[in-house]
């Protein structure tokens, strides 16, 4: 971890607060399945010079003079994220995955035309057409729904008989809180049927797929990917835009994300994704990916033996759902506050249905891209499903809390974070 000391001699204020995370990631364990860790080359990158240049526009065709270095720096993203993904283009300037998903839907939409995407509670993203979002005022948005939350089983009949009904121009699959491997073949099937554009957003499955651990969507036919560059790609934070091989589909995405939906690309962050991908590629990465599945397997075989319902009934990727207040008589809300006072940060969560709200619901969803950075194997994962029962059954008992946290150090301290990924 960098020790700041730029920062230290300008800004006490700012360094204290940075030491201060420093020392809460090294000693405690993250389970948020959106989080992970990027490597030192990766911070560097995006802590760079480069933070100083604008570079409106693509390689080549910029609104700016100074662009010879910025230019292969941005190509380089590019045709890394084209050969780990097996497509023909590719868009790493959106800021983050939300904006790539609105520009998506500006590129590919006019006002009022609908979108199918999966209903947030059964496991989607806000992006996906949640009422709380601004994009709903805009466009029209049907969803779909888990036939059995218990197993994770999509109703894919009632998908394409909604999908005849309404006419959707985009078909979304992807998610945030959904631990089953979908059937992409179903939605491409369905997609061609109503003459909709298939769209993944894999933000959350981007490394595994990345990593061959699990099924690509561009095999089965989807027309175009969205993705954050975090999580299990563990790169940068920021978003990236996927097109598989239509050439008139990419341009339109080009000119949304730039100049019609955000301004110049951020270079200090294109860097780092440049060199998250070059990690990606190394054949290490193919491990890392499939240890992250086998993780959360055996932290969601602990749950089930502890008879904690699992939504979907188990995991087939890097994340876990659990009914926390179904089983266990706890909130996700008190859930999330004990494991953080032992080290081990999570998220509450919304389950399928919940008949609790959003801030305080009966789930809390958990996942191992972070922990198996730390070169965290099965063993550990045991040890920390172990733990985190341990806690949730003591979550009054202050002294055994203690006791706990100080054994959550000492296996941080056995799994320390690495600098260096090879």
């Amino acid at each position: 971890m960098s020790d700041y000391q730029f920062i230290k001699s300008q800004d006490e204020k700012v360094y204290e607060a940075l030491a201060g995370e420093v020392l809460r990631q090294q000693t405690g364990v993250e389970l948020i399945p959106s989080e992970n860790y990027a490597s030192r080359a990766v911070r560097e990158a995006n802590g760079s010079i480069l933070t100083n240049k604008y570079s409106e526009g693509y390689p080549g065709k910029r609104y700016y003079g100074g662009q010879e270095f910025t230019d292969v720096i941005e190509t380089l993203a590019i045709e890394r994220a084209k050969e780990l993904f097996g497509c023909g283009f590719a868009n790493v300037q959106p800021h983050a995955g939300a904006p790539a998903n609105i520009a998506t839907y500006f590129a590919l939409l006019e006002p009022g035309d609908t979108i199918m995407g999966m209903d947030l509670s059964h496991g989607g993203h806000l992006t996906h057409g949640h009422p709380v979002t601004y994009i709903t005022k805009i466009f029209n948005f049907v969803r779909y729904k888990m036939k059995n939350p218990d197993t994770g089983e999509i109703d894919y009949e009632d998908m394409l008989k909604v999908a005849k009904e309404t006419k959707p121009k985009v078909i979304m699959a992807g998610f945030s809180a959904y631990s089953r491997e979908l059937d992409y073949e179903q939605f491409v099937k369905i997609g061609r049927e109503v003459g909709a554009v298939v769209i993944g957003d894999v933000a959350h499955i981007a490394g595994l797929i990345a990593g061959g651990a699990l099924k690509n969507p561009f095999d089965a036919g989807f027309d175009v990917l969205l993705t954050t560059t975090h999580k299990t790609l563990r790169g940068p934070r920021g978003g990236m835009i996927l097109t598989r091989e239509d050439a008139d589909i990419a341009k339109k995405i080009n000119k949304e994300v730039f100049p019609g939906f955000q301004g110049g690309p951020i270079m200090s962050n294109i860097a780092g994704k440049a060199v998250a991908f070059k990690e990606a590629l190394q054949p290490s990465f193919k491990d890392y990916a499939t240890q992250v599945i086998k993780n959360a397997q055996a932290m969601a075989q602990v749950f089930k033996e502890n008879e904690v319902r699992l939504l979907c009934g188990g995991t087939d990727n890097h994340l876990v759902l659990a009914d926390v207040y179904g089983s266990l008589g706890i909130t996700g809300q008190e859930a999330e506050v004990s494991l953080d006072e032992v080290g081990i940060t999570l998220n509450k969560n919304m389950i399928a249905d919940d008949p609790r709200s959003p801030m305080d619901p009966s789930g809390i969803r958990f996942g191992t891209p972070a922990m198996t950075t730390r070169g965290m194997k099965e063993a550990q994962a045991i040890k920390l499903s172990e733990i985190m029962l341990e806690t949730l059954q003591n979550k009054d008992d202050a002294q055994e809390k203690a006791k706990i946290k100080r054994r959550v150090e000492e296996l941080c301290l056995e799994h320390p974070i690495p600098e260096v990924f090879n």
